[in-house]
């Protein structure tokens, strides 16, 4: 039987770390949980997870020096998938807290408040994720898509409509998938979505299996 791919879990204290590393393991991975570069570069594939404010998080990428060391595993094809906050830092900018963080700026676009329309935030529950387009990591998901648990007050506003692969809505239709390359991201939590958030896991260990095959093979 094939050796399961490693997916490393980046450790830079935000929240959901542990969570994420058991639902990978469980989705047939050998997960990671580190920041050590070197774990990272010999990785089949990335996990960026988190909980918290956006500030936050990109002041502890830099702290621990994990910004360039993830752009470079993206250039070189390493699949990425960011959850949560770890969504809303693939991007370039957010205004939370009222002052201007730059991101990871995988996917161009920014992060803002969430126009809830009233209701109460932060955004907490399951909300049905439609399905915009195909996508490798919604390939074992139904055609209509899925629920999804949410915890959020800010959401991801791509620059090109066609990083959208799925939608839900609370106060105004807003992206929670987004996909662009060989960078993925989900404002929900797979790690807290029942069989559904372990089929998109599956797809993301699929994923990182086939990067592991084409980098033996080069």
């Amino acid at each position: 039987m094939a050796e399961p791919p490693t997916i490393a879990v980046v450790d830079y204290d935000m929240g959901n770390r542990r969570s994420v590393e058991k639902a990978l393991t469980h989705a047939g991975a050998r997960a990671l949980l580190t920041r050590d570069p070197r774990a990272l570069v010999d990785a089949d594939a990335l996990v960026l997870p988190g909980v918290g404010a956006f500030p936050s998080g990109a002041a502890s990428l830099r702290r621990y020096g994990l910004e360039d060391l993830l752009r470079e595993r993206v250039a070189a094809g390493t699949p990425l998938l960011g959850i949560c906050l770890g969504m809303q830092l693939l991007f370039e900018y957010s205004d939370e807290l009222g002052v201007e963080t730059s991101g990871l700026g995988l996917i161009p676009g920014r992060v803002r408040a969430l126009r809830a329309g009233g209701l109460r935030l932060p955004h907490i529950g399951w909300s049905d994720v439609r399905l915009e387009r195909g996508s490798p990591l919604t390939e074992r998901l139904t055609d209509t898509g899925a629920p999804f648990y949410h915890v959020h007050t800010y959401v991801a506003e791509p620059a090109d409509a066609r990083a959208v692969i799925g939608t839900a809505e609370y106060g105004e239709r807003f992206a929670t998938l987004v996909a662009q390359g060989g960078v993925f991201g989900t404002q929900f939590h797979p790690e807290k979505s029942s069989h559904d958030g372990l089929a998109l896991l599956e797809s993301f260990v699929a994923l990182a299996r086939a990067h592991r095959q084409r980098a033996v093979a080069a």
